[in-house]
């Protein structure tokens, strides 16, 4: 009967009263465990917005989709068969979508999605290309797959965006653009080499990539408080930040495409985990406490890509099963 009441009385104690009988400050447990719920519920609500503001991908009903009625049904026969000529000359797929806007997602996010859910290209070939144009928005994007990025390289693809479909586009012409566009698509595909570049031509240096961080932003500040946490409690206060400062550098160049954009977010991250870690409660009270424990964990996050499989089928309603690794360029008019 003593060992029940004991029993009830021990469950009955108060996680503060456990925590100092370890020799932990009464509030350390609250601290950690409240930082940890904000932290997941930042991610949920960062992801159900990133999921709930996602343009639908149309369904796939012929090489060439118009969503904005910018081509007439005569010229999108026309590139149809262009393309169905050379998909059974060649065997590599191309498709071309025109939608009225991506946002709120980038031109890169938005044209990722599209080939891994058309699986244009031949399944474990590879050999797919997409062609992607934003018309109110004023952006462009080849997307390729992991076959052709040896022949379409990213500075290929941006040279024909360049040289060839932009300078159309601003003119107004976007059946031409894209007629020529494509024309030089196919003949990169089957080996033809571009024309010398000319000289007033600038390659890479798109600045868009200011527009595109916006949507990095609620990640990169949970990440860094996450990452930058663990990494100050095992190296200190500044290399932490500095080490939190250089993974993202790396990831926001990996996936904006820009070194000076990685270079924006590897300092933001730097100066959050500086500033903001003195102040957060993640495994550390409040000052004049004392460290409850040595937070550690680990933070894993799966990508999408690859490996789609599908039917073989190369009509013009249906892709290949073509994979895509995120090859290609962007550009805009």
């Amino acid at each position: 009967m003593r060992g029940s009441l004991q029993e009830r009385s021990a469950r009955r104690v108060p996680f503060t009263r456990r925590a100092s009988r370890v020799g932990l400050p009464p509030r350390a447990g609250r601290g950690a465990t409240g930082a940890i719920r904000t932290i997941l519920l930042a991610l949920f609500l960062c992801w159900t917005q990133a999921a709930l503001a996602e343009v639908a991908v149309p369904q796939l009903v012929g090489r060439v989709v118009d969503q904005t009625n910018t081509l007439s049904a005569s010229y999108i026969d026309t590139l149809n068969q262009r393309i169905h000529s050379f998909e059974q000359r060649k065997g590599s797929q191309i498709a071309i979508l025109i939608v009225p806007t991506t946002q709120p997602e980038t031109i890169e996010q938005y044209s990722i999605r599209v080939a891994e859910t058309w699986k244009i290209g031949r399944k474990k070939i590879d050999d797919g290309a997409l062609l992607v144009i934003a018309k109110n928005d004023h952006k462009l994007r080849i997307e390729v797959g992991y076959g052709l990025e040896g022949a379409l390289t990213d500075v290929t693809a941006r040279r024909i965006i360049d040289e060839v479909i932009a300078p159309r586009f601003k003119e107004g012409d976007f059946a031409g653009g894209i007629g020529d566009g494509l024309t030089r698509m196919i003949g990169v595909i089957n080996g033809e080499p571009l024309p010398a570049p000319k000289p007033e031509a600038s390659h890479g240096q798109n600045v868009d990539w200011i527009s595109g961080l916006s949507d990095f932003w609620p990640f990169i500040l949970v990440g860094a408080l996450m990452i930058g946490s663990f990494l100050r409690a095992v190296f200190g206060r500044l290399l932490g930040a500095s080490a939190a400062g250089g993974v993202f550098a790396v990831i926001g160049w990996l996936v904006v495409g820009s070194l000076i954009a990685g270079a924006v977010i590897g300092g933001v991250a730097f100066l959050l985990v500086l500033i903001v870690g003195d102040s957060a409660s993640l495994g550390v009270c409040p000052r004049g406490g004392r460290r409850s424990s040595d937070w550690s964990g680990g933070w894993s996050s799966g990508s999408s890509g690859g490996g789609w499989s599908g039917g073989s089928s190369s009509s013009d309603s249906g892709g290949g099963g073509g994979s895509f690794g995120g090859g290609g360029a962007s550009g805009s008019w």
